[in-house]
């Protein structure tokens, strides 16, 4: 176990990027739309090239979530829908700037889909508010603890059930996520099953639609779980 301690410089960037954070969020909340900050932010463990990730489970159609950020006075730099592997529910994605990311479920997610979100590390709106940093695993499968002075950091090979029981999620989730990483790590990102970047003038329910008849994996997908 390695014990990380913060200079004033780390801290000033988790403030700063979680003050970014809070303003991505604030639409979001007044409208009460459920949503998640993810990853190195909630945990803590930042650099100056962390993204600021905000996941949006029970998200209202597209067209009023892409209202919404434009009615904060954000610019919308591009939009893609992704379906990492033909078993993972599709998921649209709004950027507003480089590593600003809004994204959200096409189709209904299985368990071990949305408790990826936990074995990362996520926090909401208040929670973020009140400064609340949590713990997660990082790419390098490293297990994120908070502490006063900056946080723990270990392994979680061999210590899979004790994680899963800290974050709260199922075992299975921590060992897909194991082999998923582990896979990466070992030959490089792989590529992912869709990702088609929508422009300007195409909806997300339209190009949905599109890649359901094009896809006969994604049309079983769907099925699966409608």
């Amino acid at each position: 176990m390695l014990e990380v301690v913060y200079d004033e410089g780390r801290w000033s960037l988790l403030r700063e990027l979680r003050d970014e954070a809070k303003e991505m969020m604030r639409p979001l909340a007044e409208r009460h739309i459920g949503a998640l900050l993810y990853g190195s932010i909630a945990r803590g463990d930042v650099y100056p090239t962390s993204d600021i990730d905000i996941f949006i489970p029970n998200p209202p159609a597209p067209t009023i979530l892409e209202a919404l950020i434009e009615g904060a006075g954000y610019g919308i730099e591009s939009r893609e829908i992704i379906q990492a592997t033909p078993s993972y529910a599709a998921k649209g994605y709004i950027y507003i700037d480089e590593g600003r990311c809004y994204s959200f479920p096409l189709m209904p997610m299985r368990p071990i889909e949305r408790e990826f979100y936990d074995f990362a590390g996520s926090i909401n709106y208040m929670e973020l508010l009140r400064g609340l940093r949590v713990p997660g695993v990082d790419k390098r499968l490293m297990l994120i603890e908070p502490t006063p002075q900056g946080h723990r950091e270990s392994s979680i090979i061999g210590r899979e059930g004790y994680v899963a029981r800290l974050l709260g999620v199922s075992v299975p989730t921590v060992l897909d996520r194991v082999r998923t990483l582990t896979r990466r790590r070992e030959i490089g990102r792989t590529g992912v099953y869709v990702k088609r970047p929508l422009s300007p003038e195409e909806s997300f329910g339209g190009v949905l639609e599109e890649l359901l008849r094009l896809r006969p994996a994604m049309r079983r997908r769907l099925r699966e779980l409608d």
